[in-house]
């Protein structure tokens, strides 16, 4: 059995500050007492509401902060505790930040799932104050003999642990000796205080009184890909779709979809989300650009779900069996692919709910059901569920539906407009849901307001929908990405969609190709989670009028697209994503959340980030630094001077280091201040690569 003070590293975890186990300091009498001594507060990471867990990703680097203080000039330290699901333990000791705001940080990459406890420790660290105290006194030749004897006899106590490894009693009784040596000089002795030996047996063991204790805490790390992936959407009735000689269109199946996966899986993408693959109603179906008529061969919006041939369990005859969605599945594992179905909770008029519970649905004074509204869009095609009336049953019957999915394979579901159904609901079913299967992720479509989308995320939705799509200014980037990166990371995780069959903004539509690039760049190097919809790589920008929506919206209609003739054309944006899925799997930098930091330029359009990974995190036991420089402009060209403020990777500002463009291989020299030049017609985003850090 190990010791105590024996330094075990387990595999749950790394950290740059790891140090040997300790047990408590001799308990105070009074904890009230104690606790005003060294007061502790804001842990991190929480929840707003401290009802829900913080949550984490398998691999992710995440921050432990907390401010702690005492009265006086006696200086502190402060631990946090960690125990892994398993009940491993472990002490990593946090560094003072200098902000003047009393704030102490330590960062640990957590990388087994399950449900994380700590807690923060403060304490008076009588090592260091004496330390430092000694430092000025024996420099300014005051009180020297008293600041040597005062030592000796805190060493003295140090040495007397008999946990202490014998090499270190070692090191603190020579420190003794020599301090209360004559033969010894101030000079000598002030030398002392900086042997990297005797600073490292007080900085893993200090000696320590007046001990407060935090609460404990709880932080759930769920599967990697909770947190991590590049996502692509598609609709499987347009894959293998086909124009017949009458100009009709024979739909695709999930047979022809499955075509389609190694084309997904070469651009680098990690999950391929399909819309809703159910039944699609035929009353009040819509018709082409969300027309109110539909034709014989109209095949609806598939969010319309329900008819005579099943509901939400059932697979669209059209597109196959739930025997060929199994296959979909297994081909898509066969290419390193997840499939993540959508879960829409509405149904369409045919929907068998209509007629075996119609109390699911809201009924108007008129005896109509109401359908669903987004003033001053209509979707007559569609009933929204109404929780009210019977909550047991809907709530039951949807948890049917889940795990029927689940059971065919699929372990991450997209769920439309959660903000549209009751927050308990969600509470309830993802808590139902994962405690039978931890690795489900379930992806918040939730275009609404902060406070419901951050709601949604806390109760237990692993990733959200954001506002990315309409962020494109720098100084919109700039605010958004340092709120998801830092404010809410510790609940929320954004997938960073750059376009969806309902959102093509203006931004993409009159920004031309340069746009495409521009958003794709962003998106993927930003955040550690994001995704891309069909005809993205295609450049499809033309909107219906007066709308956010692609014109012939795929919603409503068969998209027939040649994938392969527009990638020999050179007529295609999949080598870009390709390029950029490829830099993202190499860079576990990029593979964060929590460590964007934006930097700055003296233009207006030319945004500058950069995300660094320590050696003692990284996967691969190597620092990772990318900066990324993007002209967030698509209409012009760029010269500017972009500021770095190079400590966070570890070089001295004014000292040169070596970067490497990953897009197009160029190596350059840089230093904290660089002038660029992005074209945003032809080269508008430099990705870089830091050669060497120094930590």
């Amino acid at each position: 059995m190990a010791s105590p003070t024996r330094t075990v590293v387990p595999p749950a975890w790394r950290s740059a500050t790891a140090v040997p186990l300790q047990s408590a300091a001799p308990e105070e009498p009074d904890l009230g007492a104690r606790a005003l001594r060294i007061p502790l507060a804001d842990p991190r990471p929480r929840t707003p509401d401290p009802r829900y867990r913080a949550k984490a990703f398998a691999g992710e680097v995440v921050p432990f902060t907390t401010v702690a203080f005492r009265e006086g000039h006696d200086l502190i330290g402060v631990h946090v505790r960690l125990f892994t699901p398993a009940g491993v333990e472990s002490l990593h000791r946090l560094a003072p930040l200098d902000d003047g705001f009393d704030h102490w940080r330590t960062d640990v990459a957590l990388l087994e799932a399950g449900v994380w406890r700590f807690r923060f420790e403060a304490f008076a660290d009588e090592g260091a104050t004496w330390r430092h105290t000694a430092g000025v006194k024996i420099a300014a030749g005051v009180d020297t003999v008293l600041m040597r004897e005062t030592g000796a006899r805190l060493l003295q106590r140090a040495a007397a642990d008999r946990s202490r490894p014998a090499a270190e009693r070692v090191v603190l009784r020579d420190a003794i000796g020599r301090l209360r040596s004559a033969e010894t000089t101030d000079a000598e002795a002030l030398a002392l205080l900086d042997e990297p030996a005797l600073i490292q047996a007080l900085q893993d063991r200090p000696v320590r009184a007046v001990v407060s204790t935090g609460p404990e805490l709880e932080l759930l790390v769920e599967r990697e890909r909770a947190g991590v992936g590049a996502w692509y959407e598609f609709f499987p009735r347009s894959e293998g779709a086909k124009r017949r000689k009458d100009g009709s269109i024979k739909t695709g199946t999930l047979r022809s979809a499955a075509k389609r996966l190694p084309g997904v899986a070469a651009m680098g993408f990690d999950v391929v989300y399909l819309p809703p693959i159910h039944p699609i109603g035929r009353t009040n179906r819509k018709g082409p650009n969300n027309t109110l008529t539909a034709g014989a061969a109209d095949p609806g919006s598939p969010w319309a779900i329900g008819a005579e041939e099943g509901g939400h369990d059932a697979v669209h005859p059209d597109l196959g069996s739930v025997a060929d969605l199994r296959a979909f599945v297994r081909a898509a594992r066969a290419e390193g692919l997840e499939v993540a179905l959508d879960l829409a909770l509405q149904a369409a008029p045919d929907h068998p709910w209509v007629r075996e519970h119609p109390e699911w649905f809201t009924t108007l004074s008129d005896g109509s059901i109401a359908y669903a509204e987004n003033p001053p869009k209509k979707y007559q095609d569609i009933y929204p569920l109404n929780f009210d009336n019977d909550p047991e049953g809907i709530r039951a019957e949807i948890l049917r539906i889940v795990r029927h999915w689940i059971a065919q394979g699929i372990r991450i579901f997209r769920v439309d407009n959660p903000h549209t159904k009751p927050l308990w609901f969600w509470e309830w079913l993802i808590g139902t849901v994962n405690a039978e299967h931890p690795d489900v992720v379930f992806l918040a479509e939730a275009f609404t307001r902060p406070a419901p989308l951050r709601a949604l995320a806390q109760v237990g939705f692993q990733q959200s929908y954001t506002y990315f799509t309409w962020r494109n200014t720098k100084p919109e980037l700039e605010e958004f990405l340092g709120e998801v990166s830092g404010d809410t990371a510790d609940f929320l995780r954004p997938n960073l969609f750059v376009n969806t069959p309902d959102i093509l903004t203006e931004y993409l539509q009159f920004g031309g190709r340069p746009a495409y690039r521009i958003r794709a760049a962003i998106a993927s190097t930003a955040a550690p989670t994001y995704g891309v919809y069909a005809g993205y790589e295609l450049f499809e920008n033309v909107a219906r009028p007066g709308s956010e929506e692609n014109i012939d919206n795929e919603k409503y209609e068969y998209t027939l697209r040649d994938w392969a003739a527009a990638e020999e054309a050179g007529d295609s944006l999949a080598p870009f994503l390709r390029q950029l899925n490829d830099i993202r799997r190499a860079h576990p930098a990029l593979r964060q959340l929590r460590n964007f930091s934006v930097h700055w330029s003296d233009d207006d359009a030319i945004l500058v980030y950069s995300k660094h990974l320590p050696a003692a995190l990284s996967p691969t036991g190597e620092a990772d630094t990318v900066i990324v420089v993007v002209n967030v402009d698509p209409h012009s060209v760029r010269e500017t001077t972009v500021h770095l403020d190079t400590r966070i990777w570890g070089v001295t500002p004014g000292e040169p280091f070596e970067v490497e463009e990953l897009l197009t291989g160029a190596h350059w020299t840089w230093t904290d201040h660089n002038y660029v030049r992005l074209d945003a017609f032809a080269e508008p985003v430099h990705i870089l690569h830091v050669k060497e850090t120094r930590r």
